[in-house]
């Protein structure tokens, strides 16, 4: 029995013992080939979706040299302008920072470019006008890729395709997202935080970064807050620990990046407050400012509001809620609801995503219509007070030691176009001002309303005598006619003509006049 149970074992020994040999899979589904060429072809500088950055940088950089046209006077004002006083030491601050009524988060951030150009000793004025916007330019791209990256994620590569098409084709993307206003970085914030963020039914365990991003959004334009609030509501609501991520996560990064925001503003100077400004009708952004920005993409937002997930239905809210709280404040522009359109291209990229028949013209249809936009307000609209700025700078240039040093006056409404920051050289130039009444008088008007009631009798009061009159007068042709007597007594000269815009409104005229003062001996 022993001998033969030794027998038996020795059998099975030898057995396992012996090397198996597996039969050689011919498939390619799992070749060493087929793995090394999908991490190839997705191991680029930036990952898997590197071409497509590169793609879409190129892009927005294009879009960046397209923009030449001037917005609103805060993409200069209240960014490049405080920078360039920063760093240079020269320059005009408006009212809000003399009052001390900004933050100083945002122009710091172009400050430190002009403050490394000044450094290395290249600080000409096309590096200062064109370096903060085509930083602004990448910025745009990756969050343009960012959007792309959240649906690829949680949806799928075709209507992540979609998505990325309507962020790119739209208009008003182009015409905001390469400019220095406060509203484009926080468009860039917004669809950063969107990729952090915990949607219903994934993970919402690690929250500090989407949290910490949507602080520093509030800091950066404290109205940021309107926008992300019901998404904060919702990840509170679903979250299960609620004392802990109220505890852990919230309250931590609340407390250091407001602490940050108040250390910047008291370096440069000792406060912090809030500002205000003036009127619309209370439906404006609902029968204009959200139709208007969205142009030839609305009615595919509204197919696609009827098509998304469940879960994307918060982003549907937060826009709904954006629009009815802004609503409710006295003053309303079209970019204070920019950074809702990242979370609008949702939506037409699901509409479009789904389209079967009429998918190719509906392209065409978007391509031509934005583009035609795109063109049309870059290159055409509201061009001159940018172009008026070049004249600017070659006075600069001509300056020479035996003649007066130029000095210029800008009678346009308050703010109509870039000052030192697009000059860089501290010639005397003025601007008629509009800061409001904080006292509560309420007959108080400012200078520019005084200037526009009777501009010949202000003109003769404020230059009564020849020595105050300034070498250089800039102003928009809708007043030429209206202060004829004046130039002709002083004996000023039209030396050149600017185009500014086809559809000139009240004080805002057709073309952008520069008349220069001529002496007796020279006329």
């Amino acid at each position: 029995m022993d001998a033969l149970r030794r027998k038996v074992f020795r059998g099975r020994h030898a057995a396992a013992s012996e090397t198996v040999r597996l039969r050689k899979r011919k498939s390619t589904l799992y070749s060493k080939e087929r793995c090394n060429a999908e991490r190839g072809a997705g191991a680029g500088l930036f990952g898997p979706d590197s071409y497509l950055i590169m793609f879409s940088v190129v892009l927005r950089i294009v879009n960046c040299f397209l923009v030449q046209t001037s917005f609103v006077p805060d993409e200069y004002w209240q960014s490049l302008e405080v920078a360039h006083n920063m760093v240079f030491k020269y320059g005009y601050l408006t009212w809000e920072w003399k009052q001390k009524l900004r933050g100083y988060v945002y122009p710091l951030f172009f400050a430190s470019f002009f403050k490394l150009l000044q450094i290395f000793k290249k600080d000409t004025v096309q590096l200062l006008i064109w370096v903060p916007r085509l930083v602004q330019s990448i910025l745009a791209a990756l969050a343009d890729v960012k959007l792309y990256s959240i649906m690829k994620k949680h949806e799928s590569t075709e209507i992540a395709k979609w998505v990325f098409f309507s962020q790119m084709c739209s208009w008003f993307t182009w015409y905001c997202s390469t400019r220095t206003i406060t509203n484009s970085m926080e468009a860039v914030l917004t669809v950063f935080t969107l990729y952090y963020y915990p949607f219903q039914g994934t993970k919402t365990g690690n929250s500090s970064k989407y949290l910490a991003l949507t602080a520093f959004a509030i800091v950066v334009r404290p109205t940021a807050v309107i926008l992300w609030l019901p998404l904060l509501f919702f990840h509170f609501w679903q979250e299960l620990k609620k004392l802990d991520l109220f505890l852990y996560r919230c309250l931590p990064v609340g407390c250091l990046t407001l602490g940050i925001s108040l250390t910047i503003d008291r370096i440069f100077y000792g406060e912090n407050m809030g500002s205000f400004y003036g009127s619309h009708p209370w439906h404006w952004y609902f029968t204009q400012g959200f139709p208007v920005i969205m142009g030839t993409h609305f009615p595919f937002f509204i197919h696609g509001c009827l098509l998304v997930p469940k879960k994307y239905r918060v982003l549907l809210i937060a826009v709904t809620w954006t629009l009815v709280v802004y609503s409710f404040l006295s003053h309303k522009e079209f970019r204070f609801i920019y950074p809702v359109m990242p979370f609008c291209m949702l939506f037409c990229g699901y509409s479009l995503a789904n389209l079967k028949t009429w998918k190719k013209p509906a392209v065409c249809f978007l391509l031509f219509s934005n583009m035609s936009l795109v063109l049309y307000t870059g290159l055409i609209h509201q061009r001159g007070t940018l172009d008026v700025m070049q004249h600017v700078q070659q006075l600069c240039k001509d300056m020479l030691p035996e003649k007066d040093e130029p000095s210029l006056f800008f009678l346009m409404p308050c703010h109509s176009t870039p000052f030192y920051s697009h000059v860089h050289c501290p010639i005397k130039m003025k601007f008629l001002e509009c800061p409001p009444d904080l006292t509560g008088n309420n007959s108080y008007i400012d200078e520019a309303d005084l200037f526009f009631e009777e501009p010949l009798k202000w003109l003769n009061i404020r230059f009564s005598g020849q020595a105050s009159l300034p070498t250089h007068l800039v102003f928009y042709n809708a007043i030429e006619q209206k202060i004829e007597p004046f130039l002709m007594s002083r004996g000023y000269v039209k030396t050149a003509v600017y185009f500014h815009t086809h559809l000139p409104d009240g004080r805002i005229g057709s073309h952008v006049h520069v008349y220069e003062r001529k002496m007796l001996d020279d006329r």
